[in-house]
């Protein structure tokens, strides 16, 4: 068919957001449309005029619609350079006329496998071939042409084109970024399909599928460069999922304060991560974090006393700490934490007049973090080693009083039952090997991150009576077992009077030999909490 020397742009989308209000914008700019299946219909049932890429190409849709815009005709449009000679004699030769604007979006592969009954087959049949080519094609060629993979930037491209930037350096560099989100995006839809085959047992079972496939393939976007890494001699940037779920801290929202920094992130969120652990239709909470151990927590009736509780418990270490709260953060608790000097300060919300007290202090950098009522968290975690990298499941267990085993002759009471579980929570976000004492909603003495099991025992208790507190009839956790029984012995003579543990210790019978001993009550969990 012969077409006419007007502005062309072609439209196949599986997601039809937006694309009745885009494509009639390029036609009030004067644009001929080209279009496929599903979307040419929408189209026209809207009453927007367009072609059928078929009958453009003249040949028909064969093959379920698996061969379409997989011709000659469709990426000589999107690959010829306009300031070629040759290029454009051959457009004339075949006619083919040019494409300026392309819009596509891809089958919903990451849907379909998402679902736990799919069929190979139709995880297969959704693998997208002519998009990602024609995707590809007008990417490359971006000097020319708009190329569109989200529907957010339809509005951004009319504007571009009434502009009348589309041979000025400007132009050339919005279709540069459209570019670059293609390529992003392709390569995530590539990455997921070998991500799902690679971790297919050998029958082709999806319901079989390894958790780890054989081939990795993530991404992450780009929030920031920040000054420096941990250390100011090493450059750094901050990355987020391409979709944070709500309830984690890379979804936050700054509300004061100079930008964070490496350490201030990595910091957040291990207060973020303990802070959100508490139900706060339950208890109002407060995590005060230094150096990535939480150094005071507490849970309280109100916001102002968990965070005086939490604070109490190790005055020194929370000088330039970072303060997570589950409730909004009152006026009241403003005003205490203002008096002292804190990096950052974490919450769902702020009150009107809490913000007003916080934002006086020109240092302190404020974030909000919406609070999930789901259960959330990474799908999975990793870290990097030299050459390598390590991929695990996230630590989500979730401790319930009913879970908790007595071995010891002494039952702990309802209290202690409370105040261990509580101790439990603050012990799986301390690290290894974590010891933590508590009494009445708050820890009173944190020993972390020790090569030995005994010596954070004793620093934990050093640090209590150091904050002047009385540890007689305290409870304890501890991350994981007691290899020997001189810990525990520790907690009890230091006042304990009962203990969390996982179990599992080739010496468990004389661990407990020693609580019953001390008088000490104790119980097992079955489940430890290595943070290294």
């Amino acid at each position: 068919m012969t077409m006419s020397s007007t502005p062309h742009a072609l439209l196949s989308v599986s997601d039809k957001a937006g694309i009745t209000d885009f494509a009639q914008g390029l036609l009030e700019l004067g644009f001929t449309l080209l279009s496929t299946g599903g979307t040419a219909k929408l189209l026209r049932d809207s009453g927007i005029a367009c072609t059928d890429v078929a009958d453009y190409t003249g040949f028909a849709e064969m093959m379920d619609g698996r061969v379409k815009t997989l011709h000659p005709k469709v990426h000589g449009s999107l690959l010829a350079r306009r300031d070629t000679p040759s290029h454009v004699a051959a457009m004339k030769a075949h006619n083919i006329v040019a494409i300026d604007v392309v819009a596509v979006n891809l089958y919903p592969f990451a849907a379909t496998v998402a679902n736990p009954d799919v069929s190979l087959e139709d995880a297969v049949e959704n693998i997208d071939i002519g998009g990602p080519a024609m995707l590809r094609s007008a990417a490359k060629n971006h000097a020319s042409v708009n190329v569109v993979c989200e529907p957010a930037d339809y509005s951004a491209v009319l504007a571009n084109l009434k502009a009348g930037t589309q041979t000025v350096s400007e132009g050339i560099a919005f279709r540069r970024s459209l570019a670059a989100k293609v390529y992003a995006h392709t390569a995530r839809y590539d990455g997921m399909i070998a991500n799902f085959l690679s971790s297919l047992p050998a029958d082709g079972n999806p319901q079989a599928k390894h958790a780890y496939p054989q081939t990795l393939t993530v991404q992450f976007n780009k929030v920031q460069d920040l000054r420096y890494g941990e250390n100011p001699h090493q450059s750094a940037a901050f990355y987020t999922d391409t979709a944070v779920p709500k309830g984690l801290l890379a979804g936050y929202t700054q509300m004061h304060g100079k930008e964070l920094s490496y350490n201030n992130i990595a910091d957040a969120d291990a207060a973020w991560e303990c802070v959100r652990q508490f139900n706060p239709a339950s208890h109002a909470a407060c995590v005060i974090v230094k150096h990535a151990n939480p150094c005071g927590v507490a849970i309280a009736n109100d916001l102002v006393s968990a965070y005086a509780k939490a604070f109490s418990t190790d005055k020194t270490s929370a000088f330039g700490g970072i303060l997570a709260f589950n409730r909004e953060v009152d006026e009241a608790t403003a005003q205490a934490i203002s008096q002292q000097f804190a990096e950052v300060v974490l919450a769902p919300s702020y009150s009107a007049a809490a913000l007003a007290v916080l934002q006086a202090k020109v240092n302190v950098r404020l974030l909000t973090v919406p609070l999930s009522q789901a259960s959330v968290d990474n799908n999975l975690e990793f870290k990097r080693v030299g050459g390598g990298l390590l991929m695990q499941s996230p630590d989500n267990h979730r401790l319930q009083v009913a879970d908790l085993q007595c071995v010891t002759d002494k039952k702990p009471t309802t209290q202690q039952l409370i105040d261990l579980q509580f101790a439990w929570q603050v012990a799986q976000f301390v690290k290894s090997n974590a010891i933590v004492y508590c009494k009445d909603g708050m820890t009173l003495g944190i020993g972390a991150g020790q090569m030995s099991r005994v010596d954070s025992a004793k620093i934990a208790a050093l640090k209590a009576r150091n904050a002047g507190f009385d540890l007689q009839g305290c409870v304890v956790a501890s991350d994981a077992f007691f290899p020997f029984r001189d810990g525990l012995d520790v907690l009890a003579q230091a006042g304990a009077v009962a203990v969390v543990q996982p179990g599992g210790s080739m010496r468990d019978n004389e661990v407990i030999a020693a609580a019953n001993e001390q008088g000490v009550a104790m119980v097992v969990t079955g489940i430890r909490h290595f943070r290294h």
